[in-house]
């Protein structure tokens, strides 16, 4: 099951890389990178990878986003999505995106994540990190 999952996620991962891509790093007690497409003004499907793990301590998210607020300098944004591998559960992300500079392909975010286990093991992921959105053209 856990393969099936992981290969179908890489699978949308190759699928995306032909599309304007935003990559992303939070530092956290559990870090991650995560890779996403925005579909539209508002929805932002991301597939995310733990870093600073063993191989077979991998876990991975696939976290559906939507954009509540959106202006030239900030997106507040929640989702949900499964999270398998350490701490599996359902992972709940609040977060704002923020976009200082005049270019906005690069910015910050601040996000936290309560992540509901399957085993009744529930923890809440605080993160910051860096976002760089590759460009359309």
């Amino acid at each position: 099951m856990k393969k099936t999952l992981l290969i179908a996620c890489f699978g949308l991962f190759s699928l995306t890389a032909f599309s304007q891509t935003t990559i992303t790093f939070h530092q956290s007690n559990l870090p991650f990178i995560g890779v996403n497409y925005q579909f539209g003004e508002r929805f932002i499907p991301e597939f995310r990878v733990g870093t600073d793990n063993y191989f077979e301590d991998l876990s991975v998210e696939l976290v559906a986003n939507y954009i509540f607020k959106k202006t030239d300098r900030f997106e507040f944004y929640g989702g949900a999505g499964p999270r398998i591998g350490n701490f599996a559960g359902i992972a709940i992300p609040v977060g704002l995106n923020i976009y200082p500079f005049e270019q906005k392909d690069f910015g910050f975010q601040i996000e936290g994540a309560p992540i509901i286990g399957f085993d009744d093991d529930s923890i809440f992921r605080g993160s910051f990190g860096l976002r760089y959105r590759f460009n359309k053209n």
